[in-house]
């Protein structure tokens, strides 16, 4: 624990004191954890390498194709379309409440990442035509996303571990939206609220907002489907992927098409032939999709030193796994005498603090205590809850989404901590405490 305290306490030494850019700062960071840990140089190299790999293997065409999205969708003018109707339903002063719910359908069907490539674009337009502040807005949409992320199937991460307890993946989703619920009100909608006076400098070309003449903007339906595409093929998917073998053929195309950053492509191409001029769409105020493409090189630009950033987060993660920290740590408490649930939340939570990612620190997490479920101890769902939530506590500077929030909305890293950081803490407690009020319900 000393170890990870001093590393943390460089990585922001580096940044606030010495004004190092991020990406140096945590590969500086990553460097000195792994040969303080005793690891041999070989193999820190080579554990960065995978951190960085396996990071921007999955990230690197959703986050691409979300810029390029975005852009056509802020070009165009179909975020400000859609924009306007969800404010037109809930009204500009619950401008939270769209982003919400959006948020939540987006959630249920998406990858964490996906998702938020997604909805960032919605995030900005809904700032500029209502006037409300963007790091509420941000974390009301960031909060469903995390909580549909840890705690509800069909998300990866929530069933592998409900497989690995052999808890019943539908009892575990109804109980999940139990708890998922309160948790996205208080998270998303109460906590915000005392957010309202952070300032955010989101990168320059990133997504820029513009006024267009009404004349000129797509229609409803279009925009939505653009951006919609992603939520319905990866949800088609997964529901292909629930219900058929795997070993059979016949849906391979689907399962392809499922891909997030497939889908992605799909939704950008979907959109230059539908928003852009072109023959599908001869309307004369279109802009040309060659130069929609143009002006989202500029948006391509801001996104790479985000990218970088995140690499280097998931480096930092990566050599937290393979030097062995988390498990340590997370030994010393499995002979602590508390609630299975708590104890499985709390090594969930110790992971999540040691190793940055919800993934591994809750599949890791889940082969510690799943002797206790096997034996009785615990209910299998509750435990893949809790498990769950544990694995959302406490982000921080190891933890890809940390820096993804931060950079795309330009914080600093205080507000960044006081923001993200509390939101995901905020959904852990809340994960816990609904757990353990359905364990004495006898809900469980």
């Amino acid at each position: 624990m000393i170890l990870l305290l001093l590393s943390i306490a460089l990585l922001l030494a580096l940044i606030i004191l010495v004004r190092l850019n991020a990406f140096m700062a945590l590969i500086i960071s990553t460097l000195f954890v792994g040969l303080a840990k005793g690891m041999m140089p070989v193999d820190l190299i080579k554990s960065i390498q995978n951190g960085i790999g396996s990071t921007l293997s999955g990230l690197v065409m959703v986050l691409a194709f979300g810029v390029i999205l975005g852009s056509i969708l802020a070009e165009t003018g179909a975020a400000q379309v859609i924009a306007q109707r969800l404010l037109r339903v809930f009204g500009p002063t619950r401008a939270n409440w769209a982003i919400l719910c959006t948020g939540f359908v987006v959630g249920i069907a998406m990858f964490y990442n996906a998702g938020f490539v997604v909805l960032a674009p919605l995030v900005f337009t809904i700032n500029a035509v209502s006037g409300q502040p963007l790091v509420p807005l941000a974390i009301s949409m960031a909060a469903p996303l995390s909580v549909t992320h840890g705690f509800l199937p069909p998300h990866p991460g929530a069933t592998a571990v409900a497989n690995l307890f052999g808890a019943d993946l539908g009892r575990t989703l109804l109980l999940g939206l139990a708890i998922a619920i309160p948790s996205i009100l208080v998270a998303g909608v109460f906590f915000p609220s005392f957010l309202k006076n952070i300032p955010a400098k989101p990168p320059a070309g990133l997504f820029q907002v513009k006024e267009i003449d009404p004349a000129a903007l797509p229609g409803f339906p279009k925009s939505l489907l653009v951006a919609l595409t992603p939520v319905v093929l990866m949800a088609f998917s997964t529901v292909v992927d629930l219900n058929f073998p795997q070993a059979n053929e016949s849906f391979a195309w689907l399962k392809f098409a499922g891909d997030p950053g497939i889908t992605m492509l799909v939704s950008v191409c979907l959109g230059l032939l539908l928003l852009g001029r072109n023959p599908l769409s001869p309307n004369p105020n279109y802009q040309k999709a060659s130069a929609l493409l143009e002006k989202s090189s500029a948006a391509m630009g801001a996104g790479a030193s985000l990218l970088l950033v995140v690499a280097a987060g998931g480096a930092f993660k990566q050599v937290l796994v393979d030097s062995g920290i988390g498990k340590e740590l997370a030994a010393q408490l499995t002979d602590a005498p508390v609630s299975p649930l708590i104890l499985g939340w709390s090594i969930a939570t110790l992971l999540r603090i040691a190793v940055g990612s919800a993934t591994v620190a809750g599949m890791t997490a889940a082969g510690i205590v799943q002797p206790l479920v096997a034996n009785g101890s615990a209910s299998p769902e509750l435990m893949t809850l809790v498990v769950g939530a544990g694995s959302l506590m406490c982000s921080h500077v190891n933890d890809t989404g940390f820096w993804m929030f931060k950079e795309w909305f330009g914080l600093s890293l205080r507000d960044t901590f006081r923001s993200w950081t509390l939101m995901e803490t905020i959904i852990g407690v809340m994960g816990l405490l609904g757990a353990l009020l359905i364990n004495v319900l006898g809900g469980g």
